[in-house]
């Protein structure tokens, strides 16, 4: 397995796994519009649509936890998981997939997703079967469900899922809705590219769309608003040291974020570990 590759999966796990709040908690169904409903609790945040044609699901956070999922989709459907989407490659939104894959649930992905888990000899029935490199549309449940990826953002393999007729936009990682996000540079994220999913979204939305984030809370235009202009300040406020020859344990004890840190700094990563994450980003 490529070592960088191994390093982010891992990481990206093991960091949501022990910084994201409420992870211990039990899965947890919640409907955000007619048919659309988001499950929040161990990983990544899960979306369902129901309906006649069957289940639609986005993401599908770690094995141990697919009994539990599916026990909630159960509560609001009787129908059959038909199609996974997978909004990235890390574990704790990919890590059901084999558990699904077996099932016959047809799995979905932007093509670098599939070349990642490739790359980690990620088991076969976990890989996405349908791949896309723009974008793809699925027509199910009266929805018109737009899938397209965002480049280089939280990673080199994003994808966002708009379902026109509800108003709802699922961001996976490129949103992380009250805390500091995690950009994963080495699998090829940037900080300019998530700027970029962000003004895809904010163009898409109006006051009344609901937006889905990978992580936190479901939120609104506001809420995405709000998250752009901390990236902003963020950007702003570590880029001058880079310039300046700083070293990023220079930046760590300056603590040039620490004006945001009180409001942002309590959740996926701590504002140590959101330096680090932005000046690698900001210097690869």
């Amino acid at each position: 397995m490529n070592k960088g590759l191994k390093r982010a999966l891992i990481g990206a796990s093991t960091l949501a796994a022990m910084a994201l709040p409420g992870l211990a908690s039990a899965q947890e169904i919640s409907s955000v519009a007619d048919g659309i409903h988001v499950i929040r609790g161990q990983g990544g945040n899960i979306g369902v649509s129901v309906g006649a044609d069957g289940v639609f699901m986005i993401d599908d956070q770690f094995a141990p936890a697919t009994g539990a999922i599916l026990d909630q989709i159960k509560t609001v459907t009787d129908q059959p998981v038909r199609f996974l989407l997978n909004t990235h490659f890390h574990g704790d939104h990919t890590g059901g997939n084999e558990n699904l894959g077996k099932s016959g649930v047809l799995i979905f992905a932007h093509d670098n997703v599939r070349a990642r888990l490739l790359s980690a000899n990620a088991p076969a029935a976990s890989l996405p079967v349908v791949t896309f490199n723009d974008a793809t549309t699925f027509h199910m449940n009266g929805q018109t469900v737009r899938v397209f990826h965002t480049s280089n953002a939280h990673t080199d393999g994003d994808a966002m899922i708009h379902f026109q007729e509800a108003d709802v936009i699922h961001m996976g990682d490129t949103f992380f809705n009250g805390f500091y996000p995690f950009i994963d540079a080495r699998s090829g994220g940037s900080v300019e590219g998530v700027f970029a999913a962000i003004d895809t979204v904010l163009a898409l939305a109006d006051d009344d769309t609901v937006i889905v984030p990978g992580h936190g809370p479901v939120g609104n235009r506001a809420d995405l608003v709000a998250y752009r202009e901390m990236l902003i300040k963020a950007r702003d406020g570590i880029r001058p040291l880079i310039a300046d020859g700083k070293s990023v344990e220079d930046i760590v004890v300056a603590k040039p974020l620490a004006a945001l840190d009180d409001q942002w700094g309590g959740g996926f990563l701590n504002p140590e570990r959101f330096l680090r994450v932005m000046h690698a980003a900001l210097t690869k």
